[in-house]
């Protein structure tokens, strides 16, 4: 699905997505959509889960809890049903679930001409904390994306 959702130069093979995947710490969250559903109105859960054979995975995000912070390696969402919120509901349940690993603070990498990233993760609290110059293997450069992982308050009745 990286190879769908990015540009050659920029989507992890199967194999890196394989390594990131069984790193220490992390964890990967999949979106599913019954047939017919067209992706709206995703399910988000543990990759790993058995579905039936009715749902399609739609979207999918990469992510890791280490000493203190969060890593976010990939957010796909299938073209198709992109502008539905399966994008933000990954990257929602991804940072609960880092906050609920001890994470302060979650980052990011996209490329600096990936305007529709850069705005969807600004909308979404995250800052950019500095450019990193030739980071793909294209030598595009990439914008270090940074959000402060405050705990959510719990609300007494």
């Amino acid at each position: 699905m990286d190879q769908i959702c990015f540009d050659s130069q920029l989507a992890y093979s199967r194999p890196e997505l394989a390594v990131y995947m069984r790193r220490p710490g992390a964890f990967t969250l999949v979106a599913v959509s019954s047939s017919g559903d067209a992706g709206q109105n995703g399910t988000i859960g543990d990759a790993g889960q058995n579905g039936t054979i009715l749902e399609k995975i739609v979207g999918f995000i990469v992510a890791e809890a280490r000493r203190g912070a969060g890593h976010i390696f990939t957010i796909d969402v299938l073209p198709e049903t992109r502008r539905s919120g399966i994008g933000s509901s990954l990257l929602q349940a991804a940072e609960d679930r880092l906050r609920q690993a001890g994470a302060a603070l979650v980052e990011l990498e996209t490329a600096v001409d990936n305007a529709a990233a850069i705005q969807f993760y600004k909308r979404k609290e995250y800052f950019v904390e500095k450019t990193v110059r030739g980071y793909y293997s294209n030598q595009l450069d990439a914008l270090v994306m940074r959000k402060d992982l405050a705990p959510v308050a719990v609300k007494h009745p």
